[in-house]
């Protein structure tokens, strides 16, 4: 998923785009991007609620 986001993702990712791309659920696209926050990978853009969204740390 970071490889893709790296080469030809446009739009900002949330939990529901990461859930379709890999095919599993809202609860397991939250923890992955929770995991990938927590090992500084990902980081929350601003805003916030049901609104999420999350950029690419380069």
């Amino acid at each position: 998923m970071i490889q893709k986001m790296q080469e030809d993702f446009f739009g900002k990712l949330t939990s529901s785009k990461w859930a379709k791309m890999i095919k599993c659920s809202q609860d397991t696209a939250g923890r992955d991007i929770s995991d990938l926050i927590a090992k500084g990978l990902l980081t929350k853009d601003r805003g916030g609620g049901r609104s999420s969204a999350y950029l690419l740390v380069w």
